[in-house]
């Protein structure tokens, strides 16, 4: 059966060799054998249930799908090379080994109904495992909060240091950050629907039934229109924008990383189990790993306009230009699950400097707001009292001062409830623990915010395990009677 797209299958003459090579998707389809195997087996019980293929046929056919599926899944699978994709070789390996009952595997469906199912079933499996991977990491995050609640250091805007928080706070921040962008792969997962059985693009006259496949890949539903089906590519839009939500989040994570185990930030330390040694330096401990990470948010990007650009103007129904969706789709997963990973296992590996962090406090002015909240409680406008404390910055700046060192009589000179009082404001730690506000860096609050991180985990596995991986479709699939 070899050449089966263009020979046996449709008993038209053969393909140029080097045509046929070229259009060939098979090395990026290896990846999806798996689903093709489960995918077939579904499509053949419900042949099974409908009357459409024999009982006996069909336990032949998925007995031998099964063995193909174990071999695969040992990474001991041959399939011929010489096929146009992986379907075509699925069905040209059976015909091989169970001869001509092979012929009846592709009753009632097409390789653009196939290959709908195939890649909907590879982002379910990849989607469920980078969401485990992000419930773990996520709950490490709100765990790692919960140890920094002493530790203080500058919280930046613009990149300056802007005012006084906890490394719990900061933390929390990058579990939140990572959190929403999981939430955005538990959408792509949550609009997964079930394709098989549209057909090449009208469905099909025979008498299948497509809410008994669906029922196998639960909690799917069978899609609603079949020249829609084969023709869309939402949910791979839906995966690589996740994937890529997924990477940008931890490449911010990275990039405070970077700049915090700098010698000018110095806000944190690597230990050698991490840090890159430079071929000509001898001094450096580099942060490549965090620079990798940060750096691979551009591949994760450039999967999102690929299949934008790929899309965009095409017409309704299957187009073979939809075939370019295999590397962007393939490579978001393992990219984004790389990543976390990566992320998981640095961590940590990372030390928060308190005393480098309590002197970054010191040696800028980022109590100046909360003195001016200060004067505010006692009743001063916002605006007297932002224009009274900048005065004091000046004045500390022209001093070559830290705010808390400027002479207290300077301080009322500026304005009379410029007191020891308010000047209370300034020492870091009430300053931190004064911002009760939700969301803020005080530690009720943050407090609250750690819970919610590993409320967001536990949802996260839970949202993972309800989806299942590929192997467990499988058990599911194959074990249902025929």
């Amino acid at each position: 059966m070899a050449g089966i797209a263009r020979t046996s299958a449709t008993g038209g003459g053969g393909m140029l060799g080097e045509l046929l090579a070229w259009s060939s998707s098979f090395e990026h389809d290896r990846q999806l054998v798996r689903e093709d195997l489960v995918g077939s087996a579904a499509h053949v019980t419900m042949l099974a249930h409908t009357g459409i293929l024999a009982a006996a046929d069909a336990r032949a056919l998925r007995g031998g799908l099964r063995a193909l599926y174990d071999e695969a899944r040992a990474g001991s699978l041959e399939l011929p090379a010489d096929e146009e994709d992986v379907h075509m070789a699925v069905e040209a390996e059976l015909g091989r080994r169970l001869g001509e009952v092979a012929q009846r595997l592709h009753t009632a469906r097409s390789r653009n109904d196939q290959v709908a199912l195939d890649l909907r079933l590879h982002v379910r499996d990849r989607g469920a495992a980078l969401l485990g991977e992000l419930a773990a990491l996520v709950g490490s995050l709100a765990d790692r909060a919960a140890r920094e609640k002493d530790v203080l250091l500058p919280a930046y805007t613009h990149r300056q240091r802007a005012q006084p928080v906890s490394a719990a706070f900061v933390v929390a921040a990058w579990g939140v950050g990572l959190a929403r962008a999981a939430d955005t792969v538990a959408y792509a997962l949550s609009r997964l629907e079930m394709p098989l059985g549209s057909g090449a693009c009208s469905g099909t006259s025979l008498p299948i039934d497509r809410a008994l496949v669906a029922r196998l890949f639960a909690p799917w539903e069978p899609t609603r229109n079949a020249l829609h089906t084969v023709g869309d590519r939402d949910f791979a839009l839906d995966w690589t924008w996740a994937s890529a939500r997924v990477v940008l989040a931890l490449g911010r994570v990275a990039a405070d990383l970077v700049d915090f185990t700098t010698s000018e930030f110095a806000l944190a330390r690597l230990d050698g189990a991490i840090a890159a040694g430079s071929s000509m330096m001898p001094q450096k401990k580099n942060p490549d790993v965090f620079e990798l990470v940060r750096g691979k948010s551009a591949r994760a990007a450039a999967n999102v306009v690929a299949m934008l650009a790929l899309m965009k103007g095409l017409a309704s129904g299957y187009n073979r230009d939809q075939q370019e969706d295999r590397l962007p789709l393939l490579e978001a997963g393992p990219l984004a699950s790389g990543c976390a990973r990566v992320v998981a296992l640095a961590l940590p590996h990372v030390t928060f400097d308190a005393e480098r962090g309590a002197r970054a406090l010191d040696e800028g002015f980022t109590q100046a707001t909360d003195l001016a909240e200060a004067l505010v409680r006692r009743g001063v406008p916002f605006r007297e009292a932002y224009k009274a404390v900048g005065r004091l910055v000046a004045t500390a700046v022209d001093e070559r001062v830290a705010l808390r060192a400027v002479d207290p009589a300077r301080a009322r000179a500026i304005h009379p409830l410029l007191d020891a009082q308010a000047l209370a404001a300034l020492d870091p730690r009430a300053a931190v623990a004064a911002k009760e506000s939700l969301g803020g860096t005080g530690p009720r609050s943050v407090d609250a915010q750690i819970g919610w991180l590993r409320e967001e985990a536990r949802a996260l596995a839970a949202a993972a395990e309800a989806q299942g991986s590929i192997d467990a479709l499988a058990e599911r699939v194959f074990a249902e009677p025929i």
